[in-house]
C-alpha cells in the first residue's frame, strides 16, 4: 500500500489542522464533563432515580440523529485547472484538509485515500476513507465527486465543479452529509467553522463565498 507521508502534506494546512485539533479535543472533553456535572448535580439535589432519568435524557439528546450539514463553497485560485483537478482528485483534497490534517498518516489503496484518526489518548480510532470520481461536462467543466466514509459507513459527499475564468480557476463545491448527527456535534461544528476557510487559504484557495447549513 503506497503512502503519503507528512512531508507531502502541505505544511501550512497541517499547522492549521493541528491548531483545530488542539482546541477540538478539550472542547469534546468539556461537553462530557458538563453532562457529568449535570448528572452529579441532579443526584446531589434529589436522588439517584431522577439523576438516572436526567442522564438518559442527556444521552438521547446528545446522540439522537437529528442534525444534518450541507452547503456550498465558492473558491478561487491562480493555479491552472489541471493543477486544481490533480489536487482535488489526489489523496489530500483541499476541502478535506481538517480530516487528513489530523490523521496520523495518509495512505492510498487503489483509488481510495485512507486517514486513520485516533482519539481518547489512542484508546479509540476511526478510519476515514475517500473515494474520488471525475467527469467532464458538455461545456468542458471538470467534475470531481468525493465520497467520504467513516469505518465503512457513509459520511458525506463533496461535488466540485472546476472551471477556468479570466486567468483564474474557480471551484464550486457542494457538500451534503450522508448521515445525521446528535446535538453533541454542535460545539465541534462551530469550532470547525472557524478553521475551514483558514485551512483553504493556507493551500492557496480564496474563499469567495460560503453558504453552510447545520440543522434539522
Amino acid at each position: 500500500m503506497p503512502s503519503t507521508n507528512d512531508t507531502e502534506r502541505p505544511q501550512e494546512a497541517l499547522d492549521v489542522a493541528k491548531q483545530y485539533l488542539r482546541r477540538e479535543r478539550p472542547l469534546s472533553a468539556l461537553v462530557v464533563a458538563l453532562a457529568v456535572s449535570v448528572f452529579s448535580g441532579t443526584y446531589l439535589a434529589t436522588s439517584l432515580l431522577p439523576a438516572v432519568v436526567v442522564a438518559v435524557i442527556l444521552l438521547v439528546a446528545a446522540r439522537a440523529p437529528v442534525l444534518q450539514s450541507s452547503g456550498t463553497i465558492r473558491l478561487r485560485t491562480d493555479a491552472d485547472p489541471e493543477t486544481v483537478v490533480a489536487e482535488f482528485t489526489g489523496p489530500t483534497p483541499p476541502v478535506l484538509a481538517l480530516q487528513w490534517g489530523v490523521a496520523s498518516e495518509v495512505t492510498t489503496e487503489d483509488d481510495t485515500a485512507i486517514y486513520p484518526v485516533s482519539y481518547l489518548f489512542g484508546l479509540r480510532s476511526v478510519e476515514v476513507a475517500v473515494d474520488t470520481h471525475t467527469d467532464t461536462t458538455a461545456s468542458g467543466e471538470r467534475l470531481v465527486e468525493s465520497e467520504v466514509t467513516v469505518n465503512g459507513q457513509p459520511w458525506a459527499t463533496y461535488t466540485s465543479t472546476i472551471r477556468s475564468t479570466n486567468e483564474q480557476t474557480t471551484i464550486e463545491v457542494a457538500y451534503l452529509s450522508n448521515r445525521r448527527f446528535g446535538l453533541r456535534r454542535i460545539p465541534q461544528e462551530l469550532l470547525a467553522k472557524r478553521y475551514r476557510d483558514e485551512v483553504l487559504t493556507a493551500q492557496g484557495y480564496t474563499v469567495v463565498e460560503r453558504d453552510a447549513h447545520f440543522g434539522l
